[in-house]
């Protein structure tokens, strides 16, 4: 298949990518082009970027052209396009995190550690991808950017809240992006929208300014391909003195993914013990368990044997969002995400005494997974328990639950325990709708994660399948 085309040199990989301009066969500006072509043709559709600066985008790309063209370039991912979530500061771009209340003219002087870390790696600025307001939800939608649709049927929505992330990726608009997970923000919008994303050991990526979700939110790669994100991790997870939270870790992830899972224990928990599952989610997951099997894998059928931390998580997580929103003059919140509004009212009343139960919650949670892993390698299950649902809705009609975490239930634990957990593309509903499947490991064994996660790729490729 010819890749000449503008409209494919978008479908390419990063790695792809960067195999071409390195042989002088591609240049960073033709991939830049290609990149906001994508964005002009479908963003209207999915609303996928918030901000496109087509200028900045190009002035980058001819100054990685020119390295290219002196045989210097910068860094792991020189010239490749990134699509970046509206909640990273970035310099010289407003960040203002889906929300009213920021002003956007600035100073936008600063750029967050991953995005520092880019710019050491010769970064493309793609643009600034949709966020629901401050990431407080599973779906991406908001009073200052409106509502992301799913890249496969835009109707339903994309996942959140790195909903613009996701459908970025997988209509070509960038092969690269960021996105943050709090309770699930990263693999959900994967799992909804048919992509991988990966969301690190907590402190693996270094945040800076600290999220109001505290040590539940980790930043991470999305990507249409595991080995992407294996070579975004390379770059992001460079250490940063304004959040010293975690050692470098010297290795490279990219080579970290080779070497297949033979041997390796994976306990499949179909349902963790509690959570109904959409059939067809169900037998695709399973058949990604038997596909781990024959990859030579030891396979059980097991539960991790915790009850729902579902109550412990809203305190912490809202509570958050409680502590975010005390930032904002109260006059201001009439321009808020009533909903988001309505959340945090619901944990006021807590005490300190509550929350340090919550904390004491998610330490026994954080002790039981560890203990659990001295058994398995891998816990697998569904990434989500139902396919993508109505876009602009924050559950599926008629659900027995206002609130998301309630059919996030395979994510949030996850954010709790801070351990690395990726989500990979498994298959399609009968209607034609993503399914992803969920590879958790051990704290700091995010490369044997992606390891697992790229061997079940190379054998169950879904990324020849582009929404059409």
């Amino acid at each position: 298949m010819s890749h000449c085309a503008n409209t494919e040199i978008a479908d390419l990989t990063a790695l792809e990518m960067l195999r071409r301009f390195r042989s002088g066969t591609l240049s960073p500006v033709e991939a830049a082009e290609a990149t906001l072509e994508r964005i002009h043709r479908h963003n209207n559709q999915v609303n996928a970027y918030c901000l496109v600066d087509e200028e900045t985008t190009l002035r980058a790309a001819r100054l990685s052209e020119q390295r290219y063209r002196h045989l210097q370039p910068q860094g792991l991912i020189d010239g490749v396009p990134v699509a970046i979530k509206d909640v990273f500061l970035t310099r010289g771009w407003p960040n203002l995190k889906g929300s009213k209340t920021v002003d956007p003219n600035g100073p936008w002087e600063h750029d967050a550690p991953a995005v520092a870390a880019l710019r050491r790696h010769g970064l493309v600025p793609a643009g600034k991808t949709t966020t629901p307001e401050l990431g407080w939800k599973g779906v991406t939608d908001c009073p200052c950017y409106g509502v992301t649709g799913n890249p496969h049927d835009p109707t339903k929505t994309a996942g959140g809240s790195s909903g613009g992330s996701a459908a970025a990726v997988v209509l070509g608009m960038g092969p690269l992006s960021l996105g943050t997970d709090a309770g699930g923000s990263i693999r959900i919008p994967a799992g909804f929208s048919g992509l991988v994303g990966h969301k690190p050991t907590q402190g693996r990526v270094p945040i800076w300014p600290a999220s109001p979700f505290g040590q539940l939110a980790h930043p991470g790669p999305m990507t249409w391909t595991v080995e992407d994100a294996a070579l975004l991790m390379d770059v992001i997870a460079e250490s940063d003195p304004r959040d010293p939270t975690l050692p470098p870790d010297n290795c490279s992830y990219l080579q970290a993914i080779e070497g297949g899972v033979r041997g390796l224990r994976i306990a499949f928990s179909p349902n963790l013990g509690y959570v109904d599952v959409d059939p067809e989610i169900a037998r695709a997951v399973a058949a990604a368990a038997q596909t781990m099997e024959a990859l030579g894998a030891q396979v059980d059928e097991i539960d991790p044997g915790f009850s729902d931390p579902r109550q412990a998580f809203d305190l912490l997580f809202f509570g958050g969002a409680a502590n975010a929103l005390r930032s904002i003059p109260e006059e201001k919140h009439n321009v808020m995400d009533p909903a988001l509004v309505e959340a945090v009212n619901s944990v006021k009343d807590a005490t300190m005494l509550d929350y340090m139960q919550a904390m004491n919650e998610r330490a026994a949670l954080t002790e039981q997974m560890s203990l659990f892993h001295q058994r398995y390698d891998l816990l697998l299950t569904p990434t989500l328990p139902i396919p993508a649902f109505s876009a602009g809705l924050e559950v599926p009609e008629g659900w027995h639950d206002h609130r998301w975490p309630s059919w996030t239930p395979f994510t949030y634990p996850f954010n709790m325990t801070g351990q690395p957990a990726c989500s990979v593309p498994c298959g399609f509903t009968s209607d034609g709708l993503p399914i992803g499947v969920q590879m958790v490991g051990p704290r700091h064994a995010d490369g044997l994660v992606l390891r697992a996660a790229h061997t079940y790729q190379q054998a169950e490729p879904l990324t020849d399948r582009r929404p059409t």
